[in-house]
């Protein structure tokens, strides 16, 4: 294989270990309080909208 194709593979595996890790960590910590769903929606709602503009203007 080649370096720049194995590079194109752990790329997107290293976002998605993040994403889990801000997940994991911050979306718990979000969810208590009086709001509690505030956080989790605002999360989504930004995953959603980045997707989109990466497939617009991607």
């Amino acid at each position: 294989m080649n370096e720049s194709v194995i590079i194109a593979l752990l790329i997107p595996f290293a976002a998605g270990a993040m994403l889990y890790v801000v997940i994991e960590e911050l979306v718990p910590e979000a969810s208590e309080g009086e709001h509690s769903n505030l956080g989790t929606v605002g999360f989504a709602a930004g995953f959603a909208l980045m997707m989109v503009l990466d497939v617009l203007l991607g």
